[in-house]
């Protein structure tokens, strides 16, 4: 791959600036995604040999192609994960340029797209494999002792029921850590409101629901904190410094709320991070019966298709259980039509339950 000194076709650059201009709308982490796949592209392009005085016009329609041979020449099959996060923010640009109408006249959006969709395949969605123990990590803080109630302790004691009401609410509601960073009190009215109404990725609104034991944990929390802040997790360090905003400033940002969990994941000896949260989240209802079009809404998947390749297998599950309650042995078929002519067809046996829950 090119080094860290290579220089960006000029005339590139600017549409790729105007680019990111126009996304303005999107959350901060999503531009930060964006502009880091456009610069391995610009990479790409000086290893490619690409004219520096490039425009798109001047684009071959299977760049991104040679784009992806490209990455996994760079950084190996193994880490389809990075390549296909690089791949997205690059295609999000190309899409930009369709719809200005700034690539070739002989070039579509759609061309593009399917020859590489061709050179990729099909991605292959592994089961996520989340710690059975993650639960214990909840329970770790919950009995930690609070520091005494002094003018001295008042931060670490703040620090720690903030960390409770962080570890209950994403193992409550499996959000996001983004979305768990943009909270404020008014969304849960002060720790009173079971559901909240949020904005998840890609600018898509979505309700989310609290447990009890999680309102409880940010009740306390806040009435802990006697302030009026809007953001509903805090820093409550020294070097916060004043108040701007209403307290904006103070918010706790989203790589924050991950080091909470691996503070806590590392003392109670669990292996767990955030995004953990949101797949024992799903894990937990598919096993007890939720469809996955539920789990779609609860976690914020913008396509049930992402829901139903992550979590297949528990489809599988609901039906090989639906398999055995309702099939059927040859024996029993048969004995169905001797009764039947037996004129006793009322009384057919019922489906068969072998200890499987439906």
């Amino acid at each position: 791959m090119a080094g860290p000194n290579a220089q960006l076709p000029l005339a590139i650059e600017s549409q790729i600036q105007e680019f990111l201009q126009a996304m303005v709308g999107k959350s901060p982490e999503t531009i930060a995604t964006y502009g880091k796949s456009l610069k391995r592209f610009a990479e790409f392009l000086v290893d490619d040999r690409t004219d520096r005085g490039a425009v798109a016009k001047d684009l071959p329609p299977e760049i991104l192609e040679r784009f992806y041979g490209w990455l996994v020449d760079g950084y190996g099959r193994d880490r389809r994960a990075t390549i296909t996060t690089y791949i997205a923010g690059t295609r999000a640009f190309f899409r930009f340029l369709a719809r200005r109408k700034l690539l070739s006249p002989e070039v579509s959006f759609e061309q593009i797209r399917a020859g590489l969709q061709e050179v990729m395949g099909k991605g292959s969605y592994k089961t996520p494999r989340t710690d059975r123990r993650l639960p214990k990590v909840v329970l770790y803080v919950n009995n930690l002792p609070l520091p005494e109630p002094t003018p001295k302790n008042q931060p670490k004691r703040l620090e720690l029921l903030r960390d409770r009401a962080v570890l209950h609410t994403l193992f409550a509601t499996g959000m996001r850590r983004e979305e768990v960073s943009r909270l404020n009190r008014q969304d849960v009215d002060d720790g009173w409101s079971s559901q909240a109404l949020i904005t998840g990725k890609g600018d898509k609104e979505r309700v989310v629901f609290f447990t009890e034991e999680a309102l409880a944990a940010i009740r306390e929390y806040l009435a802990t904190r006697a302030d009026r802040y809007a953001p509903l997790f805090i820093r409550h360090d020294a070097r916060r410094g004043k108040p701007v905003q209403g307290g904006q400033n103070y918010r706790l940002p989203p790589q924050a709320i991950w080091r909470i969990v691996k503070k806590y994941a590392g003392l109670a000896g669990v292996e767990v991070s955030t995004h953990d949260f949101r797949h024992a989240k799903a894990s937990t209802m598919l096993n007890r019966g939720a469809k996955l079009s539920e789990v779609q809404d609860i976690l914020g998947h913008a396509s049930p298709e992402t829901t139903k390749k992550i979590y297949a297998h528990y489809e599988v599950s609901h039906l090989r259980s639906a398999f055995e309650r309702y099939s059927a042995t040859p024996e029993e078929l048969a004995a169905e039509i001797d009764m039947d002519r037996e004129g006793t067809g009322s009384r057919r046996p019922p489906a068969r339950h072998k200890g499987v829950e439906g």
